[in-house]
């Protein structure tokens, strides 16, 4: 699916003063991607502090990014955890909308085995109505899914399309690279290997940064996917101390400082998660008055 390659956003979900989903700030900030060029979005990851989020919560969500939206980019929708019976149950029940894509985490906390994680995709494979981009977080998850794995399932379930691989480590990125058919999709999910993995073959990122600095990110990976390496390899010199900025206290805090200073929506977050310092916000302000979008 030609659907993901490029730059993808994890979107935040913004808070309203009561601690409520902000609507209003979530259109905004949808709209946001649209004009500056994403290439597609992604709901109720990480990033969207889906783990603090109920259903009811998690509902609104898809509904308000589907409904603003309007069929104008792709959409992919954050699924995942370590009970797999449940996930089977919740994949036949949820209304999916116009989601084209399901983003699944390998199972967090239980630390399954290789075969286990195998077993676990297998069984999302076979209940959801959606195509799978698998997550391999090792950081999060506190197991890392092996590239003979990822390769495993890839060539045994058409459904499952893509990794968005997120382990730190090129030499993981090139071994699936090497191997992968040429249909399946290797997406950066870290900010600061975006680039290299799209030079190296990879099909895009699923990128944090991206949602407050969409036009200079999204053309940079576009630049990538052209093979333009040296304009390309000089947006992101200039992006990598954000990068760095916005996962110093923890995501989603820093990017939510981002878009409180781009007036898109508020930087609350929702406990055990805090807002940025003090010291951390005026080192993201000085930053962001180099992009020549915060005044000084």
């Amino acid at each position: 699916m030609d659907s993901f390659i490029g730059t993808g956003v994890a979107l935040v979900t913004p808070f309203d003063s009561r601690g409520n989903v902000d609507v209003s700030s979530l259109t905004n900030l949808v709209e946001y991607q649209i004009a500056n060029g994403i290439d597609y979005l992604v709901v109720l990851g990480t990033t969207a502090e889906a783990a603090t989020l109920s259903t009811k919560e998690k509902n609104l969500v898809m509904k308000t990014v589907s409904l603003v939206n309007a069929g104008r980019l792709p959409l992919v929708v954050g699924h995942g955890g370590n009970n797999t019976h449940d996930l089977v149950q919740q994949f036949k029940e949820i209304d999916f909308l116009d989601y084209e894509a399901v983003l699944s985490v390998s199972p967090a906390y239980s630390k399954p085995t290789q075969e286990g994680i195998y077993q676990h995709f297998k069984a999302l494979s076979l209940a959801t109505p959606l195509p799978i981009i698998m997550y391999n977080v090792p950081s999060r998850t506190g197991s890392n899914m092996l590239p003979e794995t990822t390769l495993r399932l890839a060539n045994d379930f058409n459904n499952i399309i893509g990794i968005k691989e997120a382990c730190g480590d090129m030499l993981q990125l090139d071994e699936i690279l090497k191997h992968k058919n040429p249909d399946f999709h290797v997406i950066s999910g870290d900010d600061f290997t975006a680039l290299a993995t799209v030079l190296a073959g990879g099909s895009g990122v699923i990128s944090v940064l991206g949602q407050g600095l969409p036009k200079e990110f999204s053309k940079m990976i576009a630049l990538g996917l052209r093979g333009d390496s040296e304009p390309a390899y000089e947006i992101h010199q200039t992006l990598l101390n954000g990068m760095h900025l916005i996962f110093e206290e923890g995501n989603p805090a820093g990017i939510k400082t981002v878009l409180q200073l781009l007036n898109i929506a508020d930087n609350k977050v929702r406990l055990p998660l805090v807002k940025a310092s003090e010291d951390l916000t005026k080192r993201i302000v000085t930053f962001m008055k180099t992009k020549s979008i915060v005044n000084a």
